[in-house]
């Protein structure tokens, strides 16, 4: 097991709760005060992507581009071009939403290190509907050719995580829920681009989630526990690259694996941890996540319960899943 040191109050109803995009505008701020290459652009959502923190220390170098997605990430990589270490953010609908192909053929063909911050991903987004809760984006950016993609499960980690792109000379996307999550992590856990880590030993299923659905997660095997089912839990921050040789021992050790994220699970982190296993070793799985189809309008809790990614639904999908398929064994 890794020594990856869980908020001790993380089951507390009363645990801490903050937008993970907080940690990634102080973690933003922090790097710039040791890295005067570091710049900001934004596309007219600088409170709302916490850019603004940046902006107020260093209003010199922030760039606001307005609504124009697809100038920002190219005016960036400009940037990039002449040594600087631009982030780029706005809302993950736009940003990489809107401007793909510019991030493909201006950033990632070139192999910038251009940062691509998507605020507001997932259903999480709440009230703003489908057009707004960005569910591709996953799958969007693990594609491409050169670039590292980062989803931070809580806002200590989209802290540590923005501090470690800034200086990884790649291109880079991180993505960032709206709404406040439990902390589940501390400033004492680990965290390395391309980690995952092994938050609870099991035996019976494998729990991999990603982002805030981490923590749903470790509650679904709490209600496990309850009922004689021993649910290994695997927080997987880091999507590309896939930390393989975790999730791997993770599935030998327990034989079957269920996927959670709050995006497509075509193409997204179910997809990626698929090819994996198809690839080195085939295991029974269960992806959930959004299943082929655009959000809703509606309280993030409410969704979440709509599409069955809360603690309760997935320990009820998993029971379901346990009784229904055999464990992997080297005959397979």
């Amino acid at each position: 097991m890794s020594e990856f040191i869980l908020n001790p109050d993380v089951f507390n109803d009363d645990v801490k709760q903050e937008p993970i995009r907080a940690g990634f505008g102080r973690g933003l701020k922090a790097a710039a005060e040791e890295n005067d290459k570091i710049v900001a652009l934004c596309a007219d959502l600088t409170d709302s992507t916490q850019i603004g923190l940046f902006r107020e220390a260093f209003p010199d170098r922030f760039v606001e581009i307005g609504i124009s997605e697809q100038n920002l990430v190219t005016v960036a990589s400009g940037m990039a071009l002449a040594g600087k270490i631009p982030f780029a953010s706005s809302y993950a609908a736009f940003n990489p939403g809107r401007n793909w192909e510019q991030i493909r053929t201006t950033i990632a063909l070139n192999d910038q290190p251009v940062k691509i911050v998507g605020s507001h991903a997932g259903i999480s987004v709440g009230p703003d509907g489908a057009t707004h809760q960005m569910l591709e984006d996953i799958a969007l950016m693990r594609v491409m050719p050169n670039m590292i993609v980062v989803v931070p499960g809580d806002s200590i980690e989209a802290e540590k995580a923005t501090k470690l792109i800034a200086n990884n000379g790649k291109p880079s996307y991180i993505r960032l829920a709206r709404e406040k999550t439990p902390i589940i992590s501390t400033e004492e856990s680990p965290f390395e681009i391309g980690k995952a880590y092994v938050l609870r030993d099991g035996s019976d299923v494998s729990l991999m989630g990603t982002g805030a659905l981490t923590y749903q997660m470790l509650i679904a095997a709490n209600i496990l526990s309850e009922k004689g089912i021993n649910a290994e839990v695997v927080h997987v921050p880091t999507i590309k690259p896939l930390d393989s040789d975790t999730i791997i021992n993770s599935a030998h050790r327990t034989g079957r694996v269920i996927t959670a994220e709050e995006a497509q699970i075509a193409g997204g982190f179910g997809g990626a941890v698929a090819e994996l296993l198809s690839e080195k070793l085939p295991t029974p799985l269960l992806r959930l996540g959004m299943q082929d189809r655009f959000g809703e309008s509606g309280a993030p809790l409410e969704l979440f319960d709509y599409f069955g990614l809360t603690g309760e639904h997935i320990a009820k999908k998993a029971e379901d899943f346990i009784n229904s398929s055999s464990q992997y064994h080297r005959e397979y």
